[in-house]
């Protein structure tokens, strides 16, 4: 699939949905008065407004592009990811979004420092710009650069900076605003666009029988046996949990709305649409890839699937629109990361720690060097990224996630269940866990590769294990640290009880995802 694919009307689609795009922003940034930018939307969320935003959050172009790839490789076992969530998404709700909601704070650094004082807020704020740099800016970089290298061929690198350079040019626009405008319509479009993808593809394979007829038996199941190579059941089971705390109850991305949220009522329902919209990932994101191997077995790069199914089965026209929507969508991501990494290091680092008196001038420009360092920082990860062997998109995905996970996991986990956690035991999570983290991450991917030495355990479990040792390295030195906790504030919670409707929808969700399981384990 290369740009001779796309035809004179799909390259004029391709550039008037940009256009508008950049109409738009303009428009944003004239209407939006100085001053006003609210961050947490005034706590005036209600709940579908919450439920969309998580689930637009997290699929993401990249968890497309991935998530056909896994279908494509291995069935529908990589729906695990999507579908085990709503147990973390369930104890955000009950757990984490009281304590939020009742500490009235607005970011999760900020939280963990009323629980273990200004020094972990630091530190917390240095993690967060660790984790934009390579969760979500390198990681999109790389999914979006794999996009533009199979249209346009073009190397990594070069895709990269293509991406960055847009994506930079709609911040510097004022297209932030815009952005957050057109994300809901780029969403409903990505989701009917996917939608329209796998019912063309069923209809073209012959029907669901014909589907299951033509790919491997154990494509249907959730679980497989624990000698697979690509997701045993143990490591999924084990490893999981520990990558669905971080990110479903304390990335500060994926949590926003929650605190935006205008009671805890209204957080406890959004999160349960969104655990409903979950449902839909399989369908609408690893159906495609699974529809692909039935059509397309030859295809020798499981990377390209979701793209060669819109080449090969939509009319021209519908494959410029298509891209357009990815690489927006893809730019409004990287876009809100450059902007998140900017604000965090400008307000919690600068400002707080090595300026406090820095005038607004010095802070924008701050912040503008801040953007730029970033994103040449994202870049060099990026063509780290694509150097691992041996993975696909998605599994490049989630070893990467497994690695920035742990540390981040024990400290949430153990401060809202361990009173005797420590502000020391907590740092030392957040430092000495960190760099043991990803420093056996690096050794993993790069430096002795999983996929030539067979030694390393699975990602999945190995992240698991990586959570133990700094959950036992928390217990030890909280156990030893004798100094008197000041710091700790009582976690204000709200103590109402769930309302009824809360406990109807969550019960009917639980059943259903129970029922889902059984149903695609019983073959």
């Amino acid at each position: 699939m290369h740009a001779k694919f796309l035809d004179t009307l799909d390259w004029g689609i391709l550039i008037a949905y940009f256009l508008i795009l950049i109409a738009i922003g303009i428009w944003a940034s004239s209407k939006r008065k100085k001053g006003s930018s609210l961050f947490l939307a005034e706590h005036s969320l209600r709940w579908h407004h919450i439920g969309f935003s998580m689930w637009g959050t997290n699929v993401g172009p990249s968890m497309l592009i991935a998530s056909a790839s896994a279908g494509f490789t291995t069935g529908i076992v990589s729906g695990n990811y999507a579908w085990y969530a709503f147990v973390f998404i369930c104890l955000l709700a009950f757990v984490f979004a009281p304590r939020y909601l009742g500490s009235r704070v607005s970011t999760l650094p900020e939280f963990m420092g009323k629980r273990f004082g200004q020094s972990t807020r630091n530190i917390l704020a240095w993690y967060t710009i660790v984790t934009i740099l390579i969760s979500w800016l390198a990681l999109t970089l790389f999914a979006g650069g794999v996009l533009i290298r199979q249209v346009f061929d073009i190397p990594m690198w070069q895709s990269a900076l293509i991406l960055l350079i847009i994506s930079a040019f709609f911040t510097m626009l004022g297209g932030l605003k815009a952005v957050a405008y057109t994300n809901v319509y780029q969403m409903i479009l990505l989701i009917l666009v996917s939608a329209a993808l796998a019912i063309v593809g069923i209809y073209k394979v012959g029907g669901i029988s014909a589907l299951t007829d033509a790919v491997p038996a154990d494509f249907w199941n959730l679980f497989r046996p624990n000698d697979d190579t690509a997701f045993p059941w143990l490591p999924i089971i084990l490893g999981y949990p520990v990558m669905g705390v971080w990110f479903w109850c304390t990335d500060q991305s994926m949590v926003q709305p929650v605190l935006a949220a205008k009671s805890l009522k209204e957080g406890q329902l959004g999160t349960n649409f969104t655990g409903w919209l979950k449902i839909l990932d399989v369908p609408l994101y690893i159906l495609p890839g699974i529809i692909c191997l039935a059509l397309f077995p030859q295809l020798e790069n499981p990377d390209e699937a979701y793209m060669t199914m819109v080449t090969h089965l939509f009319p021209v026209g519908m494959v410029g629109l298509v891209l357009a929507v990815l690489t927006a969508a893809l730019v409004s991501t990287i876009g809100s990361a450059l902007n998140a990494l900017s604000t965090v290091f400008t307000m919690d680092i600068y400002v707080k720690k090595i300026r406090p008196q820095a005038k607004q001038k010095e802070i924008i420009r701050v912040g503008q060097v801040v953007t730029v360092a970033g994103a040449l920082i994202s870049v060099i990860i990026t063509i780290a990224i694509d150097s691992i062997h041996g993975l696909n998109l998605f599994n490049v995905f989630q070893s990467v996630l497994g690695f920035i996970a742990p540390p981040m996991a024990a400290v949430f986990l153990f401060g809202v269940f361990w009173k005797r956690t420590t502000t020391l035991a907590a740092n030392a999570a957040l430092t000495v866990g960190t760099v043991f983290s990803i420093g056996v991450g690096v050794l993993y991917l790069w430096v002795f590769p999983a996929d030539q030495y067979s030694a390393w355990p699975h990602f999945m479990l190995l992240s698991f294990y990586l959570f133990v040792i700094i959950g036992i390295g928390m217990v030890v030195v909280g156990l030893l640290d004798k100094t008197p906790q000041t710091a700790i504030l009582n976690m204000e919670k709200i103590e109402e009880k769930p309302a009824r409707i809360v406990l109807i929808l969550w019960g009917l969700l639980i059943v259903t995802m129970i029922g889902l399981y059984i149903f695609f384990n019983g073959h």
